[in-house]
């Protein structure tokens, strides 16, 4: 029988290089950003999809929510100020706390699954965009290569700044603007969002 240490040394250098590109999931969250949403529920609708992305980050890598309100933020996601100058600076904020592949998730995607996020990073650089032309989530395999390009028509500028492909994800690509969103999307919310809902229906 042979001495079986390589073999061990093998898998576990394997695995350590499988965890080096676990991504780190940067989630910018402002609370008093859903100001469509119907005013007695708005507060609770964003705390509520907000820790429906967080679960479904933590089940891939590390998370740091970059806000302003961080007594709303899940238990084992990091907390990063949020300078206050912007959607951009937020995530720039995020991103300088991260060496290696980064996603950036928006916090408004209640449908957002470990599968999905996990399609994303499969990615490597590309951006899930939203129907109005926006840029829901990154998939930064370098970090240096964000640049704060958010705002109406944001995913074109991204595509223009660098070779971002466009991934095709549905969990990603529908976010939550307005109720009609949260109607749309009642079949496929996180667990948090979907109680809240049920519980004022």
């Amino acid at each position: 029988m042979g001495d079986v240490r390589p073999r061990r040394r093998h898998v576990l250098e394997r695995g350590l290089t499988t965890l080096r590109r676990v991504p780190a999931i940067v989630i910018p969250y402002r609370g008093d950003a859903k100001r469509r949403v119907s005013s007695p529920l708005r507060a609770a609708v964003a705390v509520a999809m907000l820790g429906d992305v967080v679960e479904a980050a933590l089940a891939v890598g590390r998370v740091l929510v970059v806000t302003d309100d961080p007594a709303v933020v899940p238990p084992d996601a990091e907390v990063v100020a949020d300078p206050g100058r912007g959607l951009g600076a937020a995530v720039g904020a995020g991103l300088s706390r991260v060496e290696g592949h980064a996603l950036v998730v928006n916090a408004d995607l209640p449908a957002a699954t470990r599968a999905s996020l996990l399609r994303l990073a499969d990615s490597a650089l590309a951006l899930v965009e939203a129907r109005d032309g926006t840029t829901n989530a990154l998939s930064l395999p370098d970090p240096l290569v964000f640049s704060p390009l958010y705002g109406p028509g944001s995913a074109d500028r991204f595509r223009a700044h660098a070779p971002f492909a466009t991934a095709s994800i549905p969990e990603l690509e529908v976010d939550v603007d307005s109720d009609t969103d949260l109607e749309r999307l009642a079949g496929k919310l996180g667990p948090r969002t979907r109680a809240l809902l049920a519980v004022h229906a």
